[in-house]
């Protein structure tokens, strides 16, 4: 069914999704403004993948909390994209400048596959954190470009921390170009496994919530230190104070 009986239809579903669902179609293609839609979207999703996170601006956005900028062995972002193991690893010039610990936790913010995500709402999730663990020993936080999670692995390792927490800009879909994600790991080394990795995923303007996805974290640091371990036996059982929704 096409025509605006069938859009009327369809509206009141796509209130509640950001899928793309009852496009209708003229003749055998799209209508013209859904066809620009999808292309802005793509080109969108495109552009976050090859942007670049504008490290002295973060610095800012995070002071006064002092602020560590490294970068993996990927030099440029076509060798970020092709060679994947380049990101995973710190250069050698980035593991001179790490100071030693111990600590008990580390903040890595990486780039990822969307800076701009990492631009617009880690510091906002960091503010809403770092209040929750003010009795940990923190090390500074590193800002490292083309990096992959297992980075903070390489970096916690130089850094005697006991956890790493790796927020990265998540893989840009064509609903959602900007999504943070958070990956927690205890007693990180070079090889760990995701399957040994605590997830929170979809931290963005309509997903979790920075105050939701604040007090899960926490919730998991605290079990993670408690337990000893991170991954699949630290079951994600959190109690989600505040509902998913739009951020401020």
């Amino acid at each position: 069914m096409t025509g605006p009986v069938a859009d009327h239809l369809w509206e009141r579903f796509r209130r509640s999704t950001r899928a793309r669902i009852g496009l209708g179609r003229v003749g055998d293609s799209l209508p013209t403004m859904r066809l620009l839609e999808f292309q802005y979207a793509h080109a969108s999703a495109r552009d976050a993948v090859h942007s670049a996170l504008d490290t002295e601006a973060f610095a800012v956005a995070v002071g006064p909390r002092p602020c560590i900028r490294v970068r993996s062995q990927a030099g440029d972002r076509t060798a970020y994209l092709r060679r994947p193991d380049l990101g995973r690893r710190l250069a050698p010039e980035s593991g001179a400048v790490l100071p030693p610990g111990p600590f008990d936790a580390v903040f890595v913010v990486a780039d990822g596959l969307s800076a701009g995500a990492v631009q617009t709402h880690a510091p906002a999730l960091l503010a809403a954190l770092l209040p929750l663990l003010a009795d940990w020993r923190l090390a500074p936080l590193i800002v490292a470009s083309q990096a992959r999670v297992a980075l903070g692995d390489d970096i916690a390792i130089r850094m005697q921390a006991k956890m790493v927490v790796v927020l990265i800009g998540e893989r840009p879909g064509l609903s959602v170009p900007n999504s943070l994600g958070a990956y927690l790991t205890y007693d990180p080394h070079v090889g760990r496994r995701d399957s040994e990795r605590n997830c929170i995923s979809n931290v963005h303007g309509d997903g979790l919530s920075y105050a939701a996805a604040a007090d899960k974290l926490h919730w998991l640091m605290s079990q993670a230190r408690l337990l000893q371990l991170t991954g699949i036996e630290l079951k994600e059982d959190a109690p989600l104070a505040l509902p998913a929704g739009p951020l401020p």
